[in-house]
């Protein structure tokens, strides 16, 4: 399988989702199922089914970190040496040349992304046109609503 890029803190985030899910998540639903057990008959026990269901989802989501973590590469930003080229796990500023308006990205892994805390994928439209680009180059964005250009004010490893 394929190595997995995630940032320090991306591996972190994903390492405490499954002690989580293993020490919080899982006995409740082994719980929930023996509750139901105890109603009686299973064939018309919603309870069962639902928590049965539950069930399911937990033991999927461990496996599917467990697996991302263990195929991860993990990448510190703060020991990246890319003389000011955009690359994973840099910081990036960026003006709007339509608008003026400057906004900041942090290029991290796909489970990592979250656009509210200014993180995008690195296989986002986005993440794809800054890779291997310096401060003062221009990047187009190939959006759905069509090409935006962003001249790349500052690149940082933090």
């Amino acid at each position: 399988m394929n190595k997995i890029p995630l940032t320090i803190a991306g591996a972190e985030a994903l390492r405490a989702e499954l002690h989580r899910l293993k020490t919080v998540e899982r006995p409740n639903v082994i719980a929930a199922i023996a509750e139901a057990r105890s109603h009686g008959d299973l064939s018309e026990n919603a309870e069962y089914d639902a928590a049965k269901e539950r069930q399911g989802f937990i033991e999927g989501r461990i496996l599917e970190v467990e697996s991302k973590l263990g195929n991860a590469q993990i990448i510190d930003p703060k020991l990246l040496d890319a003389d000011g080229r955009c690359v994973f796990g840099a910081t990036v500023t960026l003006e709007d040349m339509d608008s003026g308006k400057n906004v900041t990205y942090q290029i991290v892994g796909d489970d990592e992304a979250d656009i509210k805390l200014g993180k995008i994928s690195v296989s986002s439209p986005v993440a794809r046109a800054l890779i291997g680009k310096y401060a003062g180059d221009i990047a187009e964005v190939q959006a759905p609503g069509g090409t935006r250009e962003y001249e790349i004010i500052n690149v940082v490893y933090v």
